[in-house]
């Protein structure tokens, strides 16, 4: 199975940059704010959902490689294959919140807000 590979290509098409409004909904009850929406273009959202079905199938090729024994050495090659596109995922979500959000909240008069969300984010997510 050769999951890196498959991960490495990515073929999007570019289509008419619309955007699209979502809801990330965080918990703030220091801020008293139950949610917040982000505008991101809908190419952008694409992106991001085509690596994660990408990283999702390569995740059922590891569970069938568990469930045929294969060797160890190669479970954990694939598994950290995943943890690296996992981490190009976060690295895509960190980048379009800094040049999307956080420019938008800086705008629009609300940056404090939107860097202690960021930060709360990134105590989580990293370790």
């Amino acid at each position: 199975m050769n999951g890196s590979n498959r991960l490495k290509s990515e073929s999007l098409s570019i289509s008419q940059s619309t955007e699209q409004i979502h809801s990330h909904d965080i918990d703030h009850h220091e801020h008293g704010e139950s949610h917040h929406s982000h505008v991101h273009s809908e190419e952008s959202l694409r992106k991001i959902v085509n690596r994660l079905s990408r990283i999702e199938g390569h995740i059922r090729g590891i569970k069938t490689m568990v469930q045929q024994s294969s060797p160890c050495p190669d479970v954990l090659l694939q598994i950290a294959a995943v943890r690296g596109a996992l981490d190009r995922v976060a690295r895509i979500v960190l980048d379009e919140h800094l040049t999307e959000c956080i420019a938008r909240a800086a705008k629009d008069g609300n940056i404090d807000v939107e860097i202690e969300q960021l930060k709360a984010a990134l105590d989580r997510f990293m370790p």
